[in-house]
């Protein structure tokens, strides 16, 4: 349940409505808006008398939210929530680039890709530490050597990192190390981890499962942000369809429903839908053109002879010639890169 208050409402009858709510075993989390004040309402509601809230002298109106997420829901939070990481606002009118390898493969590499895409406009830098594979052959990543990797590059320019974890037992290396952390599509529900995550205030970047709805991908957001971090990032990386062409079907849609439903920022990795580099550009383009607040793409100097993923890949001239197109379609819709 939502109330929203009045413009001005006297401080003290706000506690009193508070207090009021809360000795029915109800949490109130407040929103306070440019223009209005929002009290959300936590828990079992059957019990509130909606006629009685909305005789108040200091509301404006009462809403049941039908949805089960309630804290990333936008009746909630009406307007954009936006994520800050290290000066650079995920959510806002500027669309956030992430670029970088599918995996971190030596220190070279790394700081080679991350000082080029930084070059073409890159805001962040993306690469895969612990690589969860179909296979248990492939390549899985350097690890923590890979971690140290990536902040190497970090400190050649200035980029913040992305990388993905995969357990609760890494929580507290990566909230040191990782500026926001990946939450993988195949962990997408593993929900001990969310909570773990929830307790923690580092950015969170929250893939879309491999055949998850669009409520069962905000469930998920919703149960890292129950535990009280608020910094949270969706990212649509494509679902499992019966189209075999792609690697998967990247599902532009979602992005209008999701930011129609929730105030999160939705980022689009364009890679791991299609699993083919040549795709990636008109995709990326795509996206921006849909409204998602960022784009996550991987740029790899050798795509041929990368340890992981090199198919979907594109090098770091393909990458500096997209950034220059996202800008023209940026700009036609009011935004910037």
């Amino acid at each position: 349940m939502v109330i929203v208050l009045k413009p001005n409402a006297p401080g003290q009858k706000i506690e009193e409505l508070v207090y009021e709510i809360e000795n029915k075993g109800l949490t109130v989390e407040r929103v306070v808006g440019s223009d209005y004040t929002i009290l959300g309402l936590v828990g079992d509601t059957s019990s509130i008398d909606i006629d009685r809230i909305r005789i108040n002298d200091i509301v404006h109106n009462v809403m049941r939210i039908q949805e089960p997420f309630k804290r990333v829901n936008r009746f909630f939070h009406p307007e954009s929530s936006l994520v800050n990481v290290e000066g650079v606002e995920l959510g806002g009118n500027r669309i956030g680039v992430i670029a970088g390898p599918c995996s971190v493969e030596s220190e070279r590499q790394i700081i080679e890709i991350a000082t080029r895409v930084k070059a073409a406009g890159a805001c962040f830098l993306r690469g895969g530490a612990f690589k969860p594979r179909s296979s248990p052959y492939s390549f899985q990543g350097l690890g923590y050597e890979g971690l140290e990797m990536l902040r190497l590059a970090k400190r050649e320019t200035g980029l913040p990192i992305v990388s993905e974890i995969l357990s609760e037992s890494m929580v507290d290396r990566f909230a040191r190390d990782v500026d926001i952390i990946q939450v993988g599509a195949r962990n997408m529900q593993n929900f001990m981890l969310l909570k773990e995550l929830g307790k923690i205030r580092k950015p969170i970047l929250l893939k879309r499962g491999l055949s998850a709805t669009i409520e069962e991908w905000l469930m998920s957001a919703e149960y890292i942000m129950s535990e009280g971090n608020q910094n949270i990032i969706l990212c649509e990386r494509g679902i499992r369809t019966f189209e075999r062409y792609t690697r998967n079907t990247l599902d532009i849609s979602a992005v209008p429903a999701v930011k129609r439903m929730s105030h999160l920022p939705v980022v689009v990795d364009p890679s791991h839908a299609t699993g083919m580099g040549w795709m990636v550009p008109p995709m990326a383009r795509a996206a921006v053109a849909g409204g998602a607040d960022g784009i996550m793409v991987e740029v790899h100097n050798d795509p041929a002879n990368a340890l992981s993923d090199g198919s979907q890949s594109i090098t770091p001239g393909e990458f500096s010639d997209l950034m220059i197109s996202l800008g023209i379609i940026a700009g036609a819709i009011g935004r910037s890169i």
